[in-house]
């Protein structure tokens, strides 16, 4: 008895499942680049349309049906086992991550970047270099330098007053950034 369309339909669906077995693949051939529960999960998957496939042949040249059965069965077996497994890993690498979050110290949320004085000493200093270039280039356009061979300081002289006022801003947010907080210093005991 020939099982052609039984056949050719599970082929169709196999082929159309590689939205799901191709980045499987990926998973597997990136190794240590992915966490074992990931590349456990990506077998799995490749075991379960690995099987498709497989069945989709003994389908075409088996006589009996018993024959990709048995596969499926056998297939289906090793890709729920393969799925426990992956789920196991996943849970067992949650819980050693939480464990390293954990043994992390708890650091109040402000104290990474200070005050945040920095943030206000930039801001100004930049937006006051803003306007201080603003004016310069009307100034300078206003006097008739916008003409001719004062063109070009016209450009550049707004230009370079805008990169003196960000290099001190950035001068200025380090120092403030760097300073110590009282609250951060450790206290003597």
């Amino acid at each position: 008895m020939s099982f052609v369309v039984p056949a050719l339909a599970t082929g169709a669906v196999t082929a159309a499942g590689c939205v799901w077995y191709v980045p499987a693949l990926v998973d597997l051939r990136a190794g240590a680049d992915r966490p074992l529960s990931r590349r456990t999960g990506a077998a799995a998957c490749l075991s379960g349309w690995g099987t498709g496939g497989v069945i989709a042949v003994l389908l075409l040249v088996a006589d009996v049906l018993w024959v990709p059965a048995v596969a499926a069965v056998a297939g289906a077996s090793v890709t729920l086992g393969l799925r426990l497994r992956a789920g196991a890993q996943r849970r067992r690498e949650g819980r050693e991550i939480a464990r390293h979050w954990a043994m992390l110290p708890a650091v109040p949320p402000g104290h990474r970047h200070g005050s945040g004085a920095y943030r206000y000493v930039f801001a100004v200093l930049v937006g006051s270099g803003l306007g201080v270039a603003v004016a310069a280039a009307l100034y300078l356009m206003s006097a008739g330098s916008g003409r001719g061979a004062g063109r070009p300081a016209a450009v550049l002289v707004p230009a370079a007053v805008v990169g003196l006022f960000l290099t001190l801003a950035l001068t200025l947010a380090r120092a403030v950034r760097r300073r110590p907080r009282a609250e951060s210093r450790p206290l003597a005991r």
